[in-house]
């Protein structure tokens, strides 16, 4: 676990998010940085020129890395009205998830939400 930034969560809770997500062999390291370190990694690997919430890389079906974006999530959540936690917790098991081979649709939205609830996060897709 390495943090870049202030403010994000805990260590401890990140890799707890990380390992309600995990299958029992992975092996992931997650990266907490600032807009600046992800618009590159995003230009990089994605040829998008801006900053994103979360990048997910799969190195094997048993490693990976998440790179999680702090200004980016924090202002997420402020204009969603969601706690911060609940916001990295969310993007913390979507990168999981991607890493273990699934693609967004509905599926994955059925195993975020699935997850979350076993940690006590709301369902993200509803709208309050």
């Amino acid at each position: 676990m390495q943090r870049a930034v202030r403010g994000a969560p805990s260590a401890a809770r990140l890799r707890g998010w990380a390992r309600a997500a995990a299958r029992p062999d992975q092996q992931i390291t997650l990266r907490v940085v600032g807009a600046a370190e992800a618009r590159t990694l995003n230009r990089a690997f994605r040829r998008r020129d801006h900053p994103t919430n979360v990048l997910s890389f799969g190195y094997s079906p048993t490693q990976g890395d998440i790179v999680l974006c702090h200004p980016v999530i924090a202002r997420e959540a402020r204009a969603q009205g969601k706690a911060l936690a609940a916001h990295y917790a969310h993007l913390v098991v979507h990168g999981m998830l991607h890493l273990r081979g699934l693609r967004h649709g509905r599926r994955m939205e059925r195993a975020e939400i699935a997850i979350l609830a076993r940690l006590g996060v709301a369902d993200p897709y509803t709208v309050e």
